[in-house]
């Protein structure tokens, strides 16, 4: 197999991040420095800044309720002052698992953790489309020509337009309204950024489903292993 889908397999990174590792020269095959083309099997020692990489590896998946005001990475960036991570929600025992996508420090909901890197590749791959439902509470009410303006795609910055998406109004008032939405793309902050642009603001964003798996049953901050029928599930979305 190609070195970046050996990497992603190891769950060192994705396949993206496993090329950034190849071209900075931190990975070696047999001794070598690797390349981007470089094919490895069993017999092939591979390396990662020195240290040997096994080719049997245990996947493991995770299913959090993520809470808001931690962030959606390994370890924060902000050092001064470290916030907390949705990895400080893993159970005791967890193996070295990374977080599927993101969602912002300010949202809550689904997130997947696993060291599956081809797994977690098809989950954020743009071409896999993968449905994702969002609840979105937002201020005040929404005109029925903005609904139409993003389900139809709006341009979030010069030059990016989100695709369509599926928009049901849940609840309004005066005060605010409650959609749900349905995405199969994930751009920084796209939901946000989508009502910002038709001058809304949100106050509310919570993923609840990604395609059919939900979070039934499981509580804000808690965290649960992904059963075998849920994982080949992910695994042929």
């Amino acid at each position: 197999m190609r070195i970046n889908q050996f990497l992603a397999k190891q769950g060192v990174a994705s396949r993206r991040g496993a090329d950034e590792l190849i071209k900075a020269g931190r990975v070696t095959v047999n001794g070598k420095p690797a390349t981007l083309g470089t094919d490895v099997g069993e017999g092939d020692d591979v390396a990662l800044d020195g240290k040997l990489l096994s080719h049997k590896v245990k996947y493991e998946y995770y299913l959090l309720n993520k809470p808001k005001g931690c962030v959606t990475t390994v370890q924060d960036e902000k050092t001064e002052r470290p916030r907390k991570t949705v990895m400080d929600f893993l159970p005791a025992g967890a193996g070295k698992v990374y977080p599927v996508g993101r969602l912002d420090y300010d949202s809550e909901g689904l997130l997947i953790l696993t060291n599956d890197g081809d797994l977690a590749f098809r989950l954020t791959d743009p071409k896999s489309e993968i449905p994702k439902t969002y609840l979105v509470r937002v201020e005040g009410t929404v005109p029925q020509n903005a609904l139409n303006r993003l389900r139809s795609g709006v341009e979030i910055e010069p030059g990016v337009v989100t695709k369509k998406c599926k928009i049901v109004v849940v609840e309004t008032d005066k005060e605010y309204t409650k959609l749900r939405l349905v995405l199969t793309e994930g751009k920084n902050r796209e939901i946000r950024r989508m009502f910002e642009a038709v001058g809304k603001t949100v106050t509310f964003l919570k993923r609840t489903k990604l395609g059919d798996l939900g979070l039934t049953g499981l509580d804000r901050g808690a965290c649960r292993r992904l059963t075998p029928e849920e994982v080949f599930y992910l695994k042929n979305l």
